[in-house]
């Protein structure tokens, strides 16, 4: 990686740095803010329970994971270990990302990832606790979902988790578990060297996901909002570094009506995705929730025919990927790559226990 080029601009507009006992924390103002929607864990880190997680525990539809990758929505442990910290502010993001605050972190003012685990788990059940009481829950998946280890790790919160600097630890560790069968990362690519990191270690998840949301420097600059003057530059290293990664590596396209769906768009995201090896690309639309409402409309939400269009579309333009998948329910279209090693359903927690041969090697 060339040398840094930071938009001082954008970090200067940033909550200034806290920290407890020697530890980089939520502000107040952040901890109140988050306190209100997740379990807070530790210094830096927290946990949800996701909309599709309470829908599942009374019978209702499961994540659009379930259906295309085997996940147990139900015993699915959402978290961040680096909730308030992120390169970007994406105009899509219904997170409050307007109050990230940073974007490194020392090894020395981070907490273990044994204690985030720990902590992870135990404010998990706290969030649960309360579907216990409730005569449209279903009783057997709220005692796996409560009283067993959760099956899924979604490290994909809030924030950046390649800011957080052991995550590589962090993956091992949720790989020791017996119960632990997949273990998903959301990256947004801005720390390529973080990533290869997570390769030399042994230690790349499951799952890698990389969000692409905008095809050129222009639409990037607008739309991402990157503190990184070179945001484009490092986005596009880490996608053309997806090739050397033995582990199953999705592209995730967000779908903003009006803004990205254009011709042109399909054009340019065609010409890089060309170039790219990787096994998925989920195509989903934008999400009118939270923060973004102050950015976005409703208009820019795409439903589900109008993100199968433009799925079509992009597929007639791509070389190696095919429609492979749908889900209306979470207005998102599957595409894989007709060269991917892996079946779709995950047995385990390393990438290659999924190849379709059962070789363990890539």
């Amino acid at each position: 990686m060339a040398k840094v080029n930071l938009n001082l601009d954008a970090l200067n507009s940033r909550l200034k740095d806290e920290y407890r006992n020697g530890k980089i924390t939520f502000s107040e103002e952040q901890r109140k803010k988050w306190a209100n929607i997740y379990g807070i864990v530790g210094n830096h880190s927290a946990v949800h329970i996701c909309s599709w997680t309470k829908k599942n525990l009374k019978n209702g539809p499961a994540c659009y994971k379930r259906k295309f990758y085997g996940i147990d929505t139900h015993r699915c442990a959402e978290m961040s270990p680096a909730t308030a910290w992120c390169h970007e502010a994406c105009v899509f993001c219904w997170r409050p990302m307007e109050w990230y605050s940073r974007i490194t972190m020392d090894d020395s003012e981070v907490d273990d990832p044994e204690d985030i685990i720990r902590g992870t788990v135990e404010q998990r059940k706290k969030l649960l606790v309360g579907f216990g009481g409730n005569s449209k829950v279903n009783r057997r998946m709220f005692r796996e979902a409560y009283e067993m280890w959760p099956t899924h790790w979604a490290i994909s919160l809030s924030g950046e988790p390649t800011i957080y600097p052991k995550l590589g630890q962090l993956i091992l560790k949720l790989r020791e578990h017996p119960e632990t069968r997949s273990i998903f990362v959301v990256s947004n690519g801005q720390e390529p060297e973080k990533i290869w990191k997570l390769k030399e270690m042994d230690a790349l998840p499951t799952q890698l996901y990389i969000s692409f949301s905008t095809p050129n420097p222009s639409m990037f600059k607008k739309i991402i909002r990157s503190v990184y003057l070179d945001g484009w530059e490092r986005l596009m290293e880490t996608l053309h570094m997806l090739k050397d990664l033995n582990c199953r590596r999705v592209i995730r396209i967000t779908l903003m009506r009006g803004i990205n769906d254009d011709d042109k768009s399909i054009e340019e995201f065609a010409e890089i995705l060309n170039d790219v090896v990787a096994d998925y690309i989920e195509i989903k639309s934008y999400s009118y929730l939270g923060q973004s409402r102050k950015r976005l409309s409703y208009e820019n939400v795409a439903s589900h025919d109008h993100v199968r269009e433009f799925a079509r579309k992009l597929e007639a333009k791509l070389r190696d990927y095919r429609y492979h998948n749908e889900d209306p329910n979470s207005l998102i279209v599957l595409l894989k790559n007709v060269n991917s090693p892996y079946q779709d359903f995950i047995p385990g927690p390393r990438a290659e226990q999924s190849l379709k041969n059962g070789d363990a090697r890539i």
